[in-house]
């Protein structure tokens, strides 16, 4: 079929392309390319798995794509190329668009709420709650109302705005306030509730977002483990038209969703309640937090409950439409970050759009690495360009550059590109890191949108993050200030006001997540999107008015089950295609019971090894390799390269197949592997004893000889020939003691006796 329709049209018949020209199979190239191993790549598979390639048609194809005239014409038992080679361009062209189309609507996905079902018209609550709340909170009399309707003893905390209160004093009056006794059945706080549309012009970090970071780190610090739920009201949209009448609180959810994988065994949720909750939004409150299902996303309406999921969102639905006229930009354009990475391929983009005028701002101007290079480029596009040296946190300064715009390119459209990407876990995050990280995005959007809010923009276009989609660990400043730029376009489109957000996976060659680590995002399933697609996949979002895109290139086998390591994320729940739907909770039973069931099978001894390989195989996971035995035992995990994020991943991990509840600092606190190996065999309750007097070893030392033993990597013990000998002599941990030649049991040898038979053994086979 593929030949018919070129002869047809070299004929003149009148072909429909886009029904008969198949999509191309994408084959993903492993991640790690120095591991010393060997990868071989599969074609791409049916449903059957078997694999059916039409050879000729390959060929045909890649010969479109080289534009190789002579050998379509072969192909194609032509007599000439005359009317082929007026064909071919447009052929080629088109083969392309539509593989970076398929590859780009791949890449697409929307945030929507799914009524929650099956929830009670009310629930039971019972024991203690503690009510966290601002002064002069408006929702406070109605959430207490409810819970104790409910059944709950709530207990009332005032806290004033957070720069006013610090972590020790609070996490002080959160031990005087709650009885040791008599543990908190749940935290509920309102601090984010008393937020405001907008921040102050004074400030660049909503008050609820300081208040909600500081609660958490002194709930840690008092010891108290009760679930948190964050309440805030008309901070995000549950459907078309639904106004956002406060985008400052939204900014919470971002924080909340890192909150949750940092902290899984003590974060409740996040809630959503309308302006002027009634007895009904209470009964639904408490039914939440009686019974959430799981559900840590939430947003109650007159209508119910509504429950947060990630969907995807192509562009090529199947139904014929026509392309929308593409945007031409007029007058100026101003692009934030312009001449970092990302903001230097929207600027590229913009001048080949026609673009008169780019404003370019960054912190550095002109003496920004490369700023010279980038204008001249654009000037040889065909745009003048501007490049500013200004601060989009200094509203005067901001004002300053606006107003200096020239008149014959008034400004019609704004990019805001730039940002601040700092890591660091919630427990470590203080005032200076939430002004600097998350005020680039808060602050800078805000006075864009009020400096601008009466020049009738015809773009103002937001790059957020999907950390503020679904969260990341390490990043709870920067999702907060994403998912204010989210709630910010929406708010926009409230007052009549044009507004874009499209939150950004990876970008390969640069941007704000190679200083996160794109290695690291990509062993989490995140992967580096080409810039010219993301550029392409931008222009569309632009051209068809689209808000609340989200693009990203995600691998679902590795992300999901990354994503879900500490709980359960309804949010991602319809992407995991093709699994059975297990809460982390049901893995944690199964995976801890069969691995207390080995403990308590094993000798005393060999429990230390199987704790051992344990952790090093979680380590070698997180840190992106496939084997454990990489892994040295005695090497800190600093050295390793662990680092605060990759330290709550390892956490995760080791919380869910261990069963228990491990402190965020885990790795840090005990150094290596085996110091987290000797802790959760503490832990576990099958730690080694120290021996009686009548058990003590023959030889002062054998521990660390063991211990040192433990540590040697299995390529090392290769490389020297032991392996063999030693897996003879040692057996299976599994399997019941392998007698020696005097009838000892390897458990019974000390570790020279050890040593010495798998020396010997050695020498003998060789």
């Amino acid at each position: 079929m593929w030949w018919w329709w070129v002869r047809s049209w070299v004929a003149g018949a009148d072909v429909d392309w886009t029904s008969v020209i198949p999509a191309g199979h994408r084959v993903e190239l492993p991640p790690y390319a120095f591991q010393h191993e060997r990868y071989w790549l599969e074609p791409a598979s049916t449903t059957n798995g078997t694999t059916t390639v039409d050879t000729e048609e390959t060929a045909f194809w890649d010969a479109v794509e080289r534009g190789d005239l002579a050998e379509l014409t072969g192909t194609l038992e032509l007599e000439s190329s005359r009317e082929l080679g007026a064909l071919l361009p447009a052929l080629s062209s088109w083969r392309t668009r539509r593989r970076q189309d398929t590859t780009i609507d791949a890449w697409r996905y929307r945030v929507e709420w799914s009524p929650l079902t099956g929830l009670p018209a009310t629930g039971r609550l019972s024991g203690t709650w503690l009510a966290v709340v601002p002064p002069a909170c408006e929702l406070t009399k109605w959430a207490t109302t409810a819970l104790r309707a409910a059944g709950a003893d709530v207990v009332e905390l005032e806290v004033d705005d957070a720069p006013t209160v610090d972590r020790d004093t609070l996490a002080a009056r959160l031990k005087e306030t709650t009885s040791p006794r008599e543990p908190l059945a749940g935290v509920l706080s309102l601090t984010a509730a008393a937020d405001a549309a907008l921040p102050d012009t004074d400030t660049t970090v909503p008050a609820g977002v300081a208040a909600t970071v500081t609660l958490t780190q002194a709930l840690g610090d008092a010891g108290i483990t009760a679930p948190l739920w964050t309440l805030t009201h008309g901070a995000v949209s549950t459907r078309d038209g639904e106004p956002v009448d406060h985008p400052a609180q939204a900014a919470v959810w971002g924080m909340g969703r890192v909150a949750a994988l940092e902290h899984p065994d003590r974060w409740g949720g996040l809630i959503d309640v309308p302006l002027t909750p009634g007895s009904t939004a209470g009964d639904l409150l408490t039914a939440i937090l009686a019974d959430g299902a799981d559900e840590d996303q939430l947003a109650i309406r007159d209508r119910g409950t509504s429950a947060r999921r990630l969907v995807r969102a192509p562009q090529d639905t199947g139904t014929p439409r026509p392309a929308p006229p593409a945007w031409t930009p007029t007058g100026t354009v101003l692009v934030t970050g312009g001449t970092g990475a990302i903001g230097a391929e929207a600027a590229r983009w913009l001048a080949r759009r026609g673009a008169p005028h780019l404003l370019l701002l960054g912190r550095r101007g002109e003496s920004a690495d490369g700023a010279r290079d980038l204008a001249d480029e654009l000037t040889a596009l065909g745009a003048t360009v501007t490049l500013a040296a200004c601060d989009v946190t200094d509203r005067a300064a901001l004002a300053e550059v606006l107003a200096a715009v020239p008149t014959q390119w008034p400004l019609t459209a704004v990019l805001h590109a730039a940002g601040i990407d700092g890591v660091s876990a919630l427990d470590e995050i203080d005032a200076d890191h939430l002004h600097t990280v998350l005020g680039a995005k808060t602050a800078g959007a805000r006075h864009l949108h009020e400096l601008t809010r009466e020049m009738n923009l015809e773009q103002f276009v937001v790059f957020s993050s999907g950390a503020a989609v679904w969260g990341g660990g390490g990043q709870g400043a920067y999702a907060a200030g994403n998912a204010f730029l989210d709630a910010l376009t929406a708010h926009r489109h409230q007052l009549g006001l044009a507004g874009t957000s499209v939150a950004w996976g990876s970008w390969a060659g640069g941007g704000l997540a190679a200083s996160t680590g794109t290695g690291r995002l990509r062993r989490l399933g995140v992967l580096p999107m080409e810039p010219a697609l993301a550029v392409r996949a931008l222009a569309r979002a632009i051209d068809r008015h689209e808000d609340g895109l989200v693009v990203a290139d995600i691998d679902w086998d590795v992300f999901g089950p990354a994503f879900t390591a500490g709980r359960p994320s309804p949010l991602i729940a319809p992407l995991l295609e093709d699994r059975t739907p297990q809460t982390a909770g049901e893995q944690s039973t199964d995976d801890t019971s069969a691995l207390l069931d080995r403990l308590t099978a094993a000798p005393a001894r060999p429990r230390r090894q199987i704790l051992l390989d344990l952790v090093r195989t979680e380590a070698a996971a997180v840190l992106g390799y496939r084997d454990g035995q990489v892994i040295e035992a005695a090497q800190a995990f600093k050295d390793l390269g662990f680092d605060s994020l990759t330290a709550v991943e390892l956490r995760n991990r080791l919380s869910r197949l261990t069963g228990l509840r491990l402190p965020v600092s885990l790795a840090f606190n005990h150094r290596n592997p085996n110091g987290v190996a000797a802790y959760l065999g503490s832990e576990l309750g099958v730690a080694d004893h120290e021996p009686t007097a009548d058990q003590q070893p023959t030889e002062q030392g054998e521990d660390a000889i063991r211990n040192a033993l433990a540590t040697i990597p299995i390529a090392r013990l290769r490389a020297e020939g032991l392996v063999d000998a030693l897996m003879r002599l040692a057996g299976s941990t599994d399997d019941p003691p392998v007698p020696t030649a005097d009838g000892d049991t390897i458990d019974e040898l000390d570790a020279d006796a050890l040593i010495n038979m798998a020396l010997n053994a050695d020498r003998d086979d060789a």
